[in-house]
C-alpha cells in the first residue's frame, strides 16, 4: 500500500512537461508492487485459514478505530489480481492520458493512489477502515472517468458516484448500528472478528444485512442495481475500464463473502433464495442485452453483468465448490475482461470508432490484434481449456448440488455467451474488410508485451488452476463452515426416506 503512494508523491514533484518520465516512474512503481505482491503470495500459508500478514495500529482510539489489516486466501487472490493488472494497464494505455482535462502527470498520480486503495480495501480487517477505502476509491475513479474519458463522461462519472454513494450511506448506517450494539455487548469496536460474534435479533440482523448487501450489489453490479455500469464503461478510457470492471467491481462480491456472510449468517440464509433469483436474472438479462449491443465497450459491460451474476450465484449457493468457483471467477474475469477492453481499445483508437459495424476483415489486415481479441472472447464465453471455464464449471456444479433449478437456468447463460461473443467476432474479424480498415496497423511491440502476460495467464489457469485453488479452497471451506453450512451429501440412488435422513 505504501509503494504506490511513494510513487505518486515522487511524480507530484515533477513538472507537467516531463510526461514520459511520469509514465516510466508509474510503470516501474506498479511493476515493483506486483513483484512484492507475488513475493508475499509465496510466503502465504495456504492451509492456515486465519488472517495472515496481520498488522494493527491504533488510529482513532476514542472510537476504537484501528488501522488493522490482514488477509486470507480470498483476499490474497484479489490483491494479486489488483497488483498484476496495474502495470498491464499502465503499459497498455501508454498514451490514453493525453488530451484529458488535466495533465498526464495528474492522471498517473490518481492511478497510483487508486492502486493503494484497491489493496487496502481487500486487506482491511477493521470494518470502519474498510468503509473508508470503499468510499475513498470513488474519488480517483470519478476523476479518471470525468477527466480523461470520452463522450458523456461527466454524466457517467456523476451517475457512478451517486449510485456508489447511495450504497455507501446504507452500509455506513449499518456499520454505526453494529458499533452501537457492540457497546451494549461488551465494548465498542469496529473489529470484524469481534463484530461477527454479536448476538442480534432476527429483525435487526436482516435490516443491517440489507444495508451491506445493497451497497455491495451496486458495486458488483447485480441486477437491478447495474444501470450505472454501461455508461461508465462506455465513457472511461480502456485502462480505467479494466480497473473498474476487473478489480473495483470485485469489492462488491468480496464484501458479500467477507462481511455479509461473516457478520450476518442468519440473515444471509433468510435472503439467499431472493439473491439466487437476482443472480440468475443477472446472468440471463446481462447476456440478452449483450447480444443486442452495437458498441464494443457496452457489449463488454453487459457481459460483465452476466458474469457477476455467476459469481453471486456461486457465493450464495453456500457450497465450498460454489465459493471456490466464485473466487476463482473473480480472478479469471479480471484478466479476460482486461484482455477484451484493452484490445477493443486499441481497435477503437486505430479506427476512430468503437462501433462493431465499423470493423470487418481484421484477421487479414491486423492478424495479431484480431486473433488476440478472438482468444479473449473465447475466454469470456468460458471455452474449455481457458481459465473462465474452470471457474464457471465449479460455480454451476456447486450451485446444482443445492439449487438445481437455478443452476440449470443459469447454464443457458453459456449458450447466450456463445451468441454475444461469436456474433461480434464474426462481424469484426471475418468477412470482407470495411471501408477504412485497410490502412489499420497491427499491434506494436509495447502492446504485444502488455497483452502477452494476460493471455498467458488465461491459458495457463485453463489447464492448471491448482496454484490458485490450493489457496482458495481452505478459505472457501472456512467461510461456509462459519456461515453454518456444510456441503450437501450425494443422494444418487437413495430412497426418499434416505435422502431426507442424509439432508437432516
Amino acid at each position: 500500500m505504501l509503494l504506490p503512494l511513494l510513487g505518486a508523491l515522487f511524480i507530484a514533484t515533477l513538472s507537467k512537461s516531463k510526461e514520459l518520465l511520469a509514465k516510466q516512474i508509474t510503470f516501474a512503481t506498479t511493476l515493483l508492487v506486483a513483484i512484492v505482491g507475488v513475493a508475499m503470495a509465496t510466503q502465504f500459508q495456504r492451509d492456515n485459514v486465519d488472517l495472515q500478514f496481520v498488522e494493527s495500529h491504533s488510529w482513532i482510539p476514542t472510537f476504537g478505530i484501528n488501522f488493522a489489516v490482514g488477509i486470507d486466501g480470498i483476499a490474497l487472490v484479489l490483491i494479486l489480481l489488483s497488483v498484476l493488472l496495474a502495470p498491464v494497464v499502465v503499459l497498455a494505455g501508454w498514451n490514453e492520458a493525453t488530451g484529458g482535462r488535466w495533465s498526464v502527470k495528474t492522471f498517473y498520480i490518481i492511478l497510483l493512489i487508486l492502486e493503494t486503495m484497491m489493496i487496502g480495501v481487500f486487506a482491511a480487517s477493521d470494518v470502519f477502515l474498510f468503509y473508508v477505502f470503499f468510499e475513498a476509491m470513488l474519488i480517483p475513479v470519478y476523476f479518471l472517468i470525468g477527466g480523461y474519458g470520452s463522450g458523456a463522461r461527466a454524466a457517467a462519472a456523476v451517475k457512478f458516484l451517486l449510485y456508489s454513494l447511495f450504497g455507501g450511506l446504507l452500509m455506513l448506517a449499518s456499520i454505526i448500528a453494529l458499533y452501537v450494539l457492540s457497546g451494549e455487548q461488551g465494548g465498542h469496536t469496529f473489529d470484524l472478528g469481534a463484530l461477527s460474534q454479536l448476538h442480534l435479533s432476527s429483525t435487526t440482523e436482516n435490516l443491517l444485512f440489507l444495508g451491506f448487501f445493497i451497497a455491495f450489489a451496486i458495486k458488483a453490479p447485480l441486477w437491478p442495481f447495474h444501470t450505472w455500469l454501461p455508461d461508465a464503461a462506455d465513457s472511461a478510457t480502456p485502462g480505467t475500464s479494466v480497473l473498474l470492471l476487473g478489480v473495483l467491481d470485485k469489492v462488491g462480491t468480496f464484501g458479500m463473502i467477507h462481511y455479509c456472510l461473516a457478520l450476518f449468517p442468519h440473515a444471509s440464509k433468510t435472503f439467499t433464495p431472493v439473491i439466487i433469483v437476482l443472480a440468475v436474472i443477472s446472468v440471463i438479462y446481462g447476456a440478452f442485452l449483450a447480444i443486442g449491443q452495437k458498441d464494443f465497450k457496452r457489449l463488454i459491460a453487459f457481459t460483465s453483468i452476466s458474469h457477476f451474476g455467476f459469481i453471486t450465484l456461486g457465493i450464495f449457493a453456500m457450497t465450498s465448490q460454489g465459493h471456490s468457483g466464485a473466487t476463482l471467477y473473480m480472478f479469471n474475469h479480471g484478466f479476460s475482461t482486461a484482455a477484451l477492453f484493452l484490445i477493443a481499445g486499441w481497435m477503437s483508437a486505430r479506427r476512430g470508432s468503437s462501433k462493431i459495424a465499423d470493423f470487418g476483415g481484421l484477421q487479414r489486415v491486423t492478424p495479431i490484434m484480431a486473433w488476440s481479441f478472438f482468444f479473449a472472447g473465447m475466454s469470456s464465453l468460458a471455452l474449455p481449456g481457458l481459465s473462465s471455464f474452470v471457474s464457471e464449471f465449479l460455480v454451476l456444479v456447486g450451485t446444482y448440488t443445492r439449487y438445481p433449478v437455478a443452476a440449470v437456468i443459469a447454464a443457458f447463460g453459456i449458450v447466450l455467451a456463445a451468441i454475444y461473443i461469436l456474433i461480434p467476432v464474426q462481424r469484426a474479424l471475418h468477412g470482407p474488410s470495411t471501408e477504412g480498415n485497410e490502412t489499420l496497423t497491427d499491434l506494436n511491440l509495447r502492446e504485444k508485451v502488455a497483452i502477452a502476460p494476460v493471455l498467458a495467464i488465461i491459458l495457463a489457469l485453463g489447464f492448471y488452476p491448482s496454484p490458485l485453488l490450493n489457496v482458495i479452497n481452505p478459505a472457501a471451506q472456512h467461510v461456509i463452515t462459519k456461515a453454518g453450512y456444510s456441503d450437501p451429501l450425494p443422494t444418487i440412488g437413495s430412497t426418499s426416506a434416505e435422502k431426507e435422513t442424509i439432508n437432516k
